[in-house]
Formats: C-alpha cells, sequence, structure tokens
C-alpha cells in the first residue's frame, strides 16, 4: 500500500508510526514545506516531497491522510479528491467546503473519512454501552482542561492553529469531545454557554466555557472546557436513578458504583494499551491505531466509518450557538 500523508508535524509523524504498525510493508510518503521536516522524515524512512501536486506527479496513492493545520484542510482535501484517492483528515474544527467537499467524494468514488478519535476510545463507548443497557433518564457533569501552553511544549501556542480564534483551543476541546457525547447520549437539541477570560493568555477567545447541552432523549450535560488548568485533566461522571459511572480520562480511571457494595468498582476496557510519554496520560494510543484500522478497512469497503462530515456539521453548529449565545 502506498500512503501520503500531508502535513509532517506531530500528528502527521504519529500517523506514519501507527500505520506502519498496521502496514509493515506500506511505502508511506509526506508533504511539507519545511526543509528541517522533509530532513526528519527521510530519517524515518518517509519519502518527502515539497507538494501534493509534486508527490502525485511521481506516485499513485491508495489513501492520503491530511494532517496540517485546521483552516487548510479544505484546499488539500479538495486537491487529493481531484487525483482522486481516499482521504482520512484530522478534525477540521470549521465546516469550510464541508458540503462541496462530501459531493466531490462521491462524484469520484473514494471515501473521506473525519478523525473523530475519541469515538474509538474503549472507555467511552462502555459509557454508551452502559447507558443504553440501563434505559433511563441520565445526566453527566464533564470538565476537560489543559494549559495552553503545555498543548505542545516544543513550541509556542502562538505559532499553531490554537492561537487562531477559528480553531482555538477551547473549540478544539468540544470538537474533540462533542462528537463521543453526541454518540452516547443522542443528538443535542438545545445549548447554553457561559464564557470567561481567566488567564492573562495572548488568545483573543474566551479560555474558559461552561455549557449546558439539552440532548434529544432528554439527557442533561455539563460540560466545563477550559485552557487554563495547570494539571490535564478529564472528569467525567454520568449519574441516574441506579447508574453512576466515574472516569478520568485514562483506562486506569474507569469505575462504576456498586450499590451493594457502597463502592466505587473498576471496569477494565483494555487487556493492554500503548501511552505516548510525551503527552498526557488521558491520551491513549490504541484509539489512534483503531482509527486507522477503521480507515483502511473503509477503503477496502469492509466497514463504515464511526464519524461523518454531515454529522461534524451538526456538531460544530452546538459549538456555534455556544459563541452566539455570548456575542
Amino acid at each position: 500500500m502506498n500512503v501520503l500523508i500531508v502535513g509532517l508535524g506531530s500528528m502527521g509523524k504519529r500517523r506514519a508510526r501507527l500505520l506502519r504498525g498496521l502496514l509493515p510493508d506500506a511505502r508511506v510518503c509526506g508533504v511539507d514545506l519545511s526543509p528541517e521536516r522533509q530532513a526528519q522524515a527521510k530519517e524515518l524512512g518517509i519519502t518527502p516531497y515539497a507538494s501534493v501536486a509534486e508527490a502525485a506527479k511521481a506516485e499513485k496513492f491508495d489513501a492520503a491522510f491530511v494532517c496540517t493545520a485546521p483552516l487548510t484542510h479544505a484546499a488539500i482535501i479538495r486537491e487529493l479528491l481531484d487525483i482522486p484517492v481516499p482521504v482520512f483528515t484530522e478534525l477540521n474544527l470549521v465546516p469550510d467546503g464541508y458540503d462541496e467537499l462530501t459531493a466531490k467524494a462521491k462524484e469520484k468514488g473514494v471515501p473521506l473519512f473525519l478523525s473523530s478519535t475519541m469515538l474509538y476510545r474503549a472507555e467511552t463507548q462502555y459509557i454508551k454501552r452502559r447507558v443504553a443497557e440501563f434505559g433511563k433518564p441520565v445526566n453527566y457533569i464533564y470538565h476537560i482542561g489543559q494549559y495552553l501552553p503545555d498543548w505542545h511544549p516544543w513550541e509556542n501556542y502562538k505559532n499553531f492553529f490554537v492561537g487562531d480564534k477559528r480553531t482555538g483551543g477551547v473549540r478544539e476541546i468540544f470538537g474533540i469531545d462533542l462528537p463521543w457525547l453526541i454518540d452516547a447520549f443522542g443528538p443535542v437539541v438545545r445549548v447554553h454557554a457561559e464564557q470567561d477570560k481567566l488567564s492573562d493568555l495572548a488568545i483573543d477567545y474566551a479560555d474558559s466555557v461552561y455549557a449546558v447541552l439539552r440532548h434529544e432523549n432528554g439527557t442533561k450535560g455539563v460540560v466545563c472546557a477550559d485552557v487554563v488548568s495547570p494539571k490535564a485533566v478529564r472528569n467525567f461522571e454520568c449519574f441516574g436513578e441506579g447508574l453512576h459511572l466515574f472516569w478520568e480520562g485514562n483506562p486506569k480511571a474507569l469505575f462504576e458504583y456498586d450499590a451493594e457494595k457502597k463502592d466505587k468498582v473498576f471496569v477494565n476496557t483494555y487487556a493492554s494499551f500503548e501511552h505516548d510519554e510525551r503527552y498526557s496520560d488521558n491520551i491513549v494510543e490504541n484509539a489512534y491505531v483503531d482509527e486507522i484500522a477503521n480507515f483502511l478497512a473503509v477503503v477496502r469497503g469492509e466497514e463504515e466509518p464511526r464519524w461523518s462530515f454531515e454529522k461534524d456539521k451538526a456538531a460544530l453548529a452546538v459549538i456555534d450557538a455556544m459563541g452566539e449565545e455570548n456575542a
């Protein structure tokens, strides 16, 4: 299999590494404008090109990954679909070109796959399954926070996409987590949000957002997202009359309350898991591997994707509504 990765930053390198774990014989090529990243790619056994056009002229690809900054995605996806080649794209965070790109992918007869890694976490799927089995009304409280300068310790936060208001850090948190909440609890029909600026961070957007979500099935959720928490946190609690779940964002911290024992009981959702030490302990590699495996199966016509541009368009509309309330 010949795969093209557009964008050879931290995520592009991660996708390349995990892809080779799944397909050891895959040929991996990459596109990046940076000579430094091109040199790093060579060291990793990735054949580098300066542009998609140059790569497409030199080789034929079976699939492509878009791992650049979100605001560049639409133009790159459009170019890849014109080749045409199946496309896996990281979070877009903005709905630029969604209708056009989905129509083009259909016209060209190639898959257009949108990343939503939290849908591949065993913990979120357990929560979804238990809520469905419970079958009665529940509420949830969810706090996700991390100090923005710690996101990419190797570069200034003003120099990558979280410094831009349209793709800011709080918006990215909602972009990452809202899909699995919608998957587990159903479509959001109403939202109320409160926004604040608590820090001295050099950003032109709220660094803390509290949102109350009303789902179609009656579930209420409070989601608190911020980029000021000194310690990276992901604290989730779901409760109803007879069900109480707790999750702190990593495979060792999913619990269900046992009413008979009057205590929380650990839920083991992983036989084993991989963790990259450069990242917070709530970032697990297994979900990224499973997501890539799903994409490859979609390319082979064997599976359906767990997320889509159509679903993401609805999720982004919910996020936009949070800002409109505070305009």
